[in-house]
């Protein structure tokens, strides 16, 4: 294989690293703006106790999912 090919390969290589990266970095915004979104609902409504809970249990699901994906 000559360098040529080689740097191609390396390339190619590189290219396919970012767009995974690209990828979860996608799906790691769109968390985090479905956690704003919890947030700003529960800043702007009257929750109840109830409410609440489950808001926290819904943020508490999207941090894990985030450190998942952090950790790919």
């Amino acid at each position: 294989m000559d360098q040529t090919e080689q740097l191609k390969q390396f390339l190619e290589e590189q290219l396919k690293w970012c767009k995974e990266r690209d990828f979860i970095l996608e799906q790691i915004e769109l968390k985090l703006y479905e956690m704003k979104d919890i947030a700003e609902y529960a800043r702007d409504h009257e929750v109840s106790e109830l409410e609440l809970e489950m808001l926290n249990h819904q943020i508490n699901q999207l941090k894990v999912e985030l450190e998942l994906l952090e950790q790919q």
